[in-house]
């Protein structure tokens, strides 16, 4: 086998923008790369070790010697490692011995890799990100849409576990072909994956992430995943996944004690360890780190064609605090709480993917009131483009379990999320953290008999899709999976087979479909302008009644929601504007497993005050159903 040529992609100016954190196309760089040197192909590796003694590769083609492929230290005092070994070829399995100036021998995985093999095993792979894209048509449209009103209807996957063939996941490929299609045919307008990335522990569901650089060979190629998001995009699905720059595990051959030193993760426990999740926390005043994460998120956007970025856990971020007592924690250098460094960083994030990328996204799943999280950074805000609600779905949630002749008691925690709503760029989730950890799924927490809980589902959905905001629903919430979400199993397809589950499934698809076709729906879904109260204080009954309102006000919608399984005969509702109003839309019909018996048609407005209106309309409140009207 050849011997390390002394070789280098790196520029002086590649040096600077790496040393001062600014760097954002990292990537091509430094990992392993496929190239040719003087005639000789094979592959370049650099890797970034400023406090190793020595580095060399290791890999199958020297049977793992540590002493056959010394790596060459660069004279800038940049810490990076390189060299070229003529030879090599894609698919070559490799690691990094490394020798600590402290003494320690470590042997890590190449934090750039493209590829690793499937886990348990932990070697990373000389891999290419090769491939012929054919989505120009909705790259174009992407474009054409940025920056404007568009609706966001989003089913949240976890790809090894969405279907299951026997017990095996399918593949890229498979999922390419099962989910696209399920995915049009439920009219979502984007799918969410949980993390991608490479990582060894599958119960982790992705969130503890070894390999930034790949998608999990789980289930096929990096090509493999390139090939499903292309069909998503040519079936006109956007893709959103998950990011989780927060903390990584602490497996020997990821990230932690890179080169014998903590290197990305800050050295003092108090900053550096996570008492949640047991992992190590990036130290985000570190410029090469922030180079590292910011160029990954670029790296996903760029290379994977993905549309938009979920960041995982901002809370944990922002807080010198989180999850620790007195005493566990460093105060900021003002004596604060706020983690500076991290802010800083998250700001860098957002400013940088919509510089590169103005038609993506970036969503924060931030829990606390932080003030100003979808607000631009130059307004001082942290600059992503839209936040999960994470207070809708407590208070939702926690309404709709209290039978419902409680409800009127607890009116408040229903339209209390209006008081906020437009505080932000808001997304409204019901994601998979609602149905684990003994929460059971959805369903489970539905009151009453089957036709009750079923009916408060639907309710629930109906009542979700006409609130302002974006919408987010983790997979098999849309047909009322009953038992919680297994990372062993995969959804329970089966119970498509009885009524009540098609209903609640017809009930989300036409949902989808009516949020994307009425403007009223998403056109203002982020400013007050979109949306009125027509009544609110009717906790008596339990009912709500809202407008949503668009650019045009002959698109304007009526929604009315009854909160109890109490028909209500000659209901009367204020209503803008004299005329026929329609009943577009109700979750009672017969199609959803409602009663069927209480369809309202096409309905006049009388000139009776009504709601502090001139006009009003007289109807048939379903039981448990949300109904939508439109004038026509």
């Amino acid at each position: 086998m050849s011997k390390v040529i002394n070789h280098s992609l790196f520029t002086d100016y590649d040096i600077y923008l790496f040393k001062s954190g600014t760097h954002f196309r990292i990537y091509e760089k430094m990992g392993s790369h496929l190239i040719e040197v003087d005639g000789q192909k094979g592959v370049y590796f650099s890797v970034w070790a400023p406090n190793a003694q020595s580095v060399s590769v290791i890999g199958n083609f020297n049977f793992w010697n540590t002493q056959e492929h010394p790596l060459s230290s660069r004279w800038d005092g940049s810490g990076i490692w390189e060299g070229f070994i003529p030879g090599l070829e894609k698919g070559t399995l490799y690691k990094y011995h490394i020798h600590s100036q402290n003494g320690r021998h470590v042997e890590k995985g190449d934090p750039y890799a493209l590829f690793w093999e499937v886990p348990p095993k932990t070697a990373s792979i000389v891999w290419d990100n090769d491939y012929t894209w054919q989505d120009q048509d909705w790259l174009k449209q992407r474009q054409d849409k940025a920056g404007k009103p568009q609706p966001y209807s989003v089913y949240e996957v976890h790809l090894g576990t969405w279907k299951k063939n026997g017990n095996e996941s399918l593949s890229y490929r498979e999922l390419a072909v099962d989910l696209v299609q399920y995915l049009q045919e439920m009219n979502f307008t984007h799918v969410e994956f949980l993390p991608v990335m490479e990582h060894p522990y599958f119960p982790s569901w992705g969130y503890q992430v070894t390999g930034y650089f790949a998608p999990t060979s789980r289930f096929g190629t990096p090509q493999d995943f390139m090939y499903l998001v292309d069909k998503l995009h040519q079936a006109g699905i956007g893709v959103i996944l998950d990011w989780v720059p927060s903390h990584f595990p602490t497996d020997a051959h990821g990230l932690a004690e890179f080169d014998g030193t903590h290197l990305y993760e800050h050295e003092d426990p108090r900053k550096g360890f996570h008492p949640d999740w047991k992992s190590a926390i990036y130290n985000f005043g570190r410029n090469e780190v922030r180079n590292f994460l910011v160029s990954n998120a670029l790296f996903w956007l760029d290379r994977f064609h993905a549309d938009g970025l979920r960041v995982d856990a901002v809370a944990s971020m922002l807080y010198l605090d989180y999850s620790r007592e007195e005493g566990q924690w460093i105060p900021n250098p003002q004596g604060g709480k706020e983690n500076l460094e991290a802010i800083s960083f998250l700001r860098e994030f957002n400013t940088m993917s919509y510089r590169e990328f103005p038609d993506a996204i970036t969503i924060a799943e931030e829990s606390t009131a932080w003030t100003g999280v979808s607000q631009p950074t130059y307004a001082g805000g942290l600059g992503f483009g839209q936040k999960w609600m994470m207070g809708w779905m407590h208070d939702t949630l926690d309404y709709f379990k209290k039978d419902p002749i409680h409800r009127k008691y607890h009116h408040g925690e229903i339209t209390f999320s209006l008081i906020y709503a437009f505080t932000e760029n808001f997304m409204l989730p019901l994601s998979h953290d609602e149905v684990v950890h003994g929460k059971g799924p959805l369903i489970d927490r539905m009151p009453g008999d089957e036709w009750q809980r079923f009916a408060n589902l639907r309710l629930m959905y109906g009542y979700m899709y006409t609130h302002p905001g974006t919408k987010l629903l983790f997979m098999g919430g849309e047909f009322g999976q009953t038992s919680e979400w297994s990372i062993e199993r995969g959804l329970e397809w089966w119970l498509l087979e009885f009524g009540p589950h098609k209903g609640v499934q017809a009930w989300v698809r036409d949902l989808n479909k009516f949020y994307s076709d009425h403007p009223a729906m998403y056109e203002k879904q982020f400013h007050p302008e979109g949306f009125e109260w027509v009544e609110h204080g009717d906790w008596e009954n339990s009912v709500l009644a809202y407008l949503r309102k668009g650019e045009k006000a002959e698109e304007n919608l009526l929604v009315v929601c009854n909160f109890t399984p109490t028909t209500r005969q000659g209901f009367r509702v204020g209503v803008p504007a004299a005329g026929k109003w329609k009943e577009v839309l109700s979750s009672d019909a017969k199609i959803y497993n409602g009663t069927g018996d209480h369809l309202n048609g096409t309905v006049k407005a009388d000139k009776q005050e009504w709601n502090g209106r001139e006009h009003s309309i007289e109807f048939t409140l379903p039981p448990l159903a949300t109904v939508i009207f439109q004038k026509v």
